[in-house]
């Protein structure tokens, strides 16, 4: 049979992807990628000369049965996002559940994630945790929210940059002045930031800001952590 890799890949840094991806991302007969025109650029870099083709949010379900297809004729598929793990608030998921159902061996490289990266440096509680990906632009978005306040455990959540201050406004609604909040920025890259604080004075600076540009992981505490 052959093997779906998922392969992390940077989120910011070239330094941190791993020889293990390299070497495997030599070695597949073709790779899937959230957006050709990125990964060109990596792969370039790194001097991997593979065919690749498009496999994103939009085109996920109809490419599925491509890559069966081609595992099915023996061939190695590899799965890249533009950065950090495949499937995690990335195209990976359907690929890797239809390549386990159709009896295809899974694997995958690990590297860079920057949940789990904010995560770590945040300096909140980190035993246990949620992973809220980015939340529903319209539709559910209040109620996701509400139950991140309400949550005993540490909250991660993906947040654009334009809706950055209106997230923390809504989360203060919930939550109230006291939780502890860490706003991770641009993790990995020369302008990497952490802004940790209390929510009231952590959301007075970021409404100050003239304008608010990058990727951004936010960590909320659970309800009842305090110093």
């Amino acid at each position: 049979m052959a093997t779906l890799y998922l392969v992390a890949t940077p989120i910011g840094n070239l330094s941190d992807f791993s020889p293990r991806a390299v070497e495997t991302l030599r070695s597949v007969d073709q790779i899937a990628c959230e957006d050709t025109r990125t990964s060109g650029v990596l792969l370039q870099h790194f001097q991997i000369n593979k065919p690749t083709f498009s496999f994103h949010q939009h085109n996920e379900h109809q490419k599925v049965g491509h890559i069966m297809n081609l595992l099915a004729g023996g061939q190695d598929i590899a799965v890249i996002s533009d950065a950090g793990m495949p499937g995690i608030s990335d195209p990976g998921f359907l690929a890797a559940r239809a390549a386990h159902r159709n009896g295809h061996t899974v694997s995958a490289i690990p590297g860079p994630d920057a949940a789990t990266t904010a995560l770590a440096a945040s300096g909140l509680p980190c035993d246990r945790y949620v992973f809220e990906g980015f939340l529903p632009p319209k539709k559910g978005r209040k109620t996701r929210i509400e139950a991140i306040a309400a949550s005993e455990i540490t909250s991660v959540i993906y947040v654009s940059p334009h809706k950055l201050v209106r997230f923390l406004k809504q989360l203060h609604d919930f939550a109230g002045d006291e939780r502890w909040v860490c706003v991770a920025r641009e993790l990995t890259k020369k302008f990497e930031e952490l802004d940790r604080d209390k929510l009231e004075p952590l959301l007075e600076r970021w409404q100050q800001k003239d304008s608010i540009k990058g990727e951004f992981v936010v960590i909320v505490s659970g309800k009842d952590y305090s110093e």
